[in-house]
């Protein structure tokens, strides 16, 4: 017997967890975040250049967003099924595309089309990264990685901390457009990485499908119903209007029919039966969604006005920003150390709706400090909230679908993040001033406070733990 093999039968601690996989792991996460944090101080200079508000500008925001949602559990399914490897690669190859479309497009459809594709191109990223956690873990026979599981946290913050001062920087020495273009090298080394380090599958791990049979396996018809009612839920979302109603009736048929489907496939794309019987890991995807409706609104919505509002460059306005995320870096690593995910929630539903406060205080004649106050506040969240939802998820999951369920995370969130999107575009119109950055944080204000109540009132916290010991 092996010594992985007996690890994994006696409970012993086997090897450590294979550090050579970090690389494409943390690199793979965080191409999402980084292109959604750089947008961030680009719509404005994007609006002027290509003559469209900011209403208009925000589907760049909606739209990374909306394939992001959809392809997550999707890829995420796929890699359950057959690996990481193979999607991320071809995933990260679709980054450098979409880097390409983006730098060339001539106006702002194309440039809406490019989101599209960055938001396709990022979804195996962080599956393929929990995905590595839960093999390794199997492999090591050490079922706690939560030192890796910090870093991918980590490794998000520092991210966010670099992305809107790169888009700043990058704004001004080469134009909105080479905020697009940095998706082109970073597509090479993560396609490189992964060539180099990510493992292939062992022989026998991943199971020979027949012609016909993959269709069964990977539910083609749950996935093609997904996201239709994802699809028209979230144009909804993008674009409240009673007018768009019709969109509620397609929303509410392809989910009676996903939900049919599901139920009674062999092998359903989201297993609905676990998933309706598993009431802690439903409570932690209604808690991201909130969470991140608060997160993105702050991210989109602040960063506009600051620009508009109180007229500060593309470039200092991401400085502005910088207290909240190197906080939000030492809150994730500090607090990374502790088991128990229930006091990081509770404390940072308390740090999103004081700084939601703050905001309501803020004029175009306040001083620098109280935007500086505000993003230091909302560090504490910033660095609480994504490390409780992902080692919640991770410990709640059924481990043959960590991927995928992983991936159901995010798709929770940029639902938050959409309906952030829309209540942002609503709140400012066609420009971002103060009444709108006021109006915007009353909903903000609102998703605090549900986001609260969730975590107060959800006696399945309890007393469990997080993983937490060092992988």
């Amino acid at each position: 017997m092996t010594e992985t093999a007996t690890a994994r039968t006696t409970g012993t601690a086997g090897p450590g967890f294979d550090r050579r996989l970090l690389p494409p792991m943390l690199l793979g996460s965080v191409l999402n975040p980084i292109n959604s944090t750089v947008i961030s101080v680009a719509l404005v200079p994007i609006g002027a250049a290509l003559g469209a508000p900011a209403s208009q500008t925000a589907w760049l925001v909606s739209a990374l967003y909306l394939a992001t949602s959809l392809g997550q559990p999707v890829v995420g399914r796929l890699i359950d099924l057959f690996g990481p490897r193979r999607l991320f690669l071809v995933s990260t190859t679709l980054v450098g595309v979409a880097g390409v479309v983006g730098t060339l497009a001539p106006n702002l459809g194309v440039l809406i089309a490019a989101r599209v594709l960055l938001g396709f191109g990022t979804c195996a990223g962080y599956p393929s990264a929990m995905a590595l956690v839960r093999s390794e873990a199997e492999r090591t026979g050490r079922d706690s990685p939560g030192g890796v599981l910090t870093a991918l946290a980590v490794a998000n913050q520092t991210i966010a901390v670099v992305g809107p001062l790169l888009g700043g920087l990058l704004i001004a020495l080469g134009g909105w457009r080479a905020t697009f273009a940095l998706n082109v090298p970073l597509a090479v080394a993560a396609v490189l990485l992964g060539l180099w380090r990510m493992p292939k599958a062992a022989p026998g791990s991943v199971p020979a499908v027949r012609r016909g049979e993959l269709a069964a396996r990977i539910d083609l018809p749950g996935m093609a119903l997904f996201a239709a009612t994802l699809t028209s839920l979230l144009l909804f979302l993008m674009n409240l209007h009673l007018r768009d109603w019709y969109l509620l009736v397609i929303f509410a048929l392809a989910g009676a029919g996903f939900v049919t489907r599901e139920l009674r496939a062999e092998t359903p794309f989201i297993d609905l039966r676990v998933l309706g019987g598993n009431r802690p890991l439903l409570a932690t995807y209604g808690r991201a969604l909130v969470a991140y409706v608060v997160s993105y609104a702050f991210l989109y919505g602040f960063s506009q006005w600051t620009e508009e509002g109180y007229g500060l460059s593309p470039f200092h306005a991401g400085l502005v920003q910088i207290p909240m995320f190197l906080l939000a870096i030492g809150v994730s690593i500090l607090s990374g150390r502790r088991p128990g995910v229930r006091g990081k929630l509770l404390t940072g539903a308390v740090g999103q709706i004081v700084a939601c406060v703050v905001i309501l205080l803020l004029g175009a004649q306040s001083p620098l400090w109280m935007l500086l106050l505000v993003a230091l506040i909302f560090g504490v969240p910033q660095g609480l909230n994504n490390l409780a939802l992902q080692n919640s998820v991770y410990v709640q999951t059924d481990p043959a679908r960590t991927a995928s369920s992983a991936g159901l995370l995010r798709t929770f969130a940029y639902i938050g993040s959409m309906i952030a999107s829309s209540a942002t575009a609503a709140s400012f119109g066609r420009h971002a001033d103060t009444p709108g950055i006021h109006h915007l944080a009353w909903v903000m204000l609102g998703a605090g406070v549900l986001y609260l109540l969730l975590t107060v009132f959800d006696r399945t916290l309890g007393r469990r733990t997080d993983a937490s010991d060092a992988a």
